[in-house]
């Protein structure tokens, strides 16, 4: 199978840009991006399961004691825990740069009136 290449890339970016204008193109790459990103997180969020699943057969099938189960308990709290702040750090970020296109939008509204 051959590969686009950069000549290949060009022609497709300009055929976007004559296509959709220079206005459009910024949230075009905006969508693309975002699905891109939610799929990324759909397709983690599959490994995961998969993984969890096979950590707790693994716990299952050999004999452990209650401190190596504390320890394997513990082990995983921390590892929800630092995801769960690194998805809320993420939000964070999110919010705020909608929040300062939504102001930038405003004001770019308020020079046309």
């Amino acid at each position: 199978m051959s590969s686009i290449g950069i000549p290949g890339l060009i022609l497709i970016l300009l055929l976007a840009l004559v296509l959709f204008g220079p206005k459009k193109l910024p949230e075009l790459g905006r969508a693309v991006g975002n699905t891109l990103k939610e799929f990324k997180n759909a397709t983690r969020g599959l490994t995961k399961d998969e993984d969890e699943e096979e950590d707790r057969k693994k716990v299952e099938a050999a004999p452990v004691s209650a401190q190596e189960k504390d320890a394997i308990d513990r082990a995983k709290l921390e590892k929800e825990i630092r995801e769960r702040i690194e998805r809320e750090r993420m939000e964070a970020e999110i919010r705020e740069k909608l929040e300062k296109e939504r102001l930038q939008a405003k004001e770019e509204q308020q020079k046309v009136q």
